[in-house]
């Protein structure tokens, strides 16, 4: 598990590109056979890749967190990007095809993760927060929700958010997670931007084509920085930044919270004018 730690809105106004990407790019998330976590001190979210193959995979980080178990003061959120595949909270299974998510309680000792065809993978998308009591387990299939329908072709960000660990949809203490999907022809993602003070987001872009480019903004709204992904990369956006975002062609991404509450719409909006 690689760590990152939290980095003062000030210190990014003097990064180049490549300090800006080491602190906030997540290059590699998905590889098959393996486990690839990143542990942020922002809101200590933990996040990553989980891709079975010829053998189940687990999440082992008792030492690292000072715990019995990895959920032992955690809740977790999954959503499978790859092909199918299952996870198993200790012993009961649950099927997972492309696009399903699944709400894991605190307290749950073993999760284990597979793929029903080895040759072709599922991608575990994880994000997991601590947690302070424990909620239900809740299996999510993306044809249950009911998503939101924002924006329009004429201003290029016509999108659907299905949200997926929401009050909604299920109880969590303070992990929400959700995934956009932006129609084709729109590449513009939460544009006018907004900030959220009270918490912390982490974004996983995917369903690009090799070649297809996003461009992430970032930073606070008068001093604002971008990234650039490919494929299936994650972005940390601290509660003092932006997060917006546009590409090539049309994408999907996985949006990830925690902080202070979980109201989705506790979100402080930032006017065109002030963005610089």
């Amino acid at each position: 598990m690689e760590v990152r730690y939290a980095n003062h809105p000030e210190e990014i106004k003097r990064y180049n590109t490549d300090e800006l990407r080491e602190k906030f790019l997540v290059d590699k998330l998905f590889e098959a056979g393996k486990v690839h976590l990143t542990y942020t001190h922002v809101d200590r979210m933990i996040f990553g890749g989980v891709t079975p193959a010829s053998e189940e995979l687990t999440i082992t980080l008792d030492k690292q967190l000072g715990v019995d178990y990895f959920l032992e003061r955690r809740e977790l959120g999954i959503i499978n990007i790859g092909n199918p595949g299952y996870v198993v909270l200790d012993g009961e299974r649950y099927e997972m095809k492309r696009h399903d998510g699944l709400y894991v309680s605190r307290g749950t000792k073993e999760v284990w993760f597979g793929s029903n065809d080895p040759a072709k993978p599922a991608k575990f998308y994880t994000l997991s927060s601590p947690a302070h009591h424990t909620y239900p387990t809740v299996k999510i299939d993306i044809k249950d929700i009911k998503p939101l329908e924002l924006g329009e072709s004429g201003t290029l960000n016509e999108r659907k958010i299905h949200q997926y660990i929401h009050p909604n949809v299920c109880e969590s203490c303070q992990l929400q997670m959700g995934l956009t999907m932006l129609q084709p022809g729109s590449v513009w993602n939460t544009m006018p931007a907004h900030t959220h003070d009270r918490r912390s987001e982490v974004y996983l872009y995917f369903d690009m084509e090799e070649d297809t480019r996003a461009f992430h903004f970032m930073g606070e709204p008068s001093e604002t920085r971008h990234l650039i992904l490919k494929n299936e990369q994650a972005v940390i956006s601290p509660s003092w930044s932006i997060h917006c975002g546009t590409a090539t062609s049309n994408y999907t991404f996985i949006w990830g919270m925690c902080g202070e509450n979980i109201t989705y719409t506790d979100m402080d909006h930032i006017k065109m004018e002030d963005l610089r």
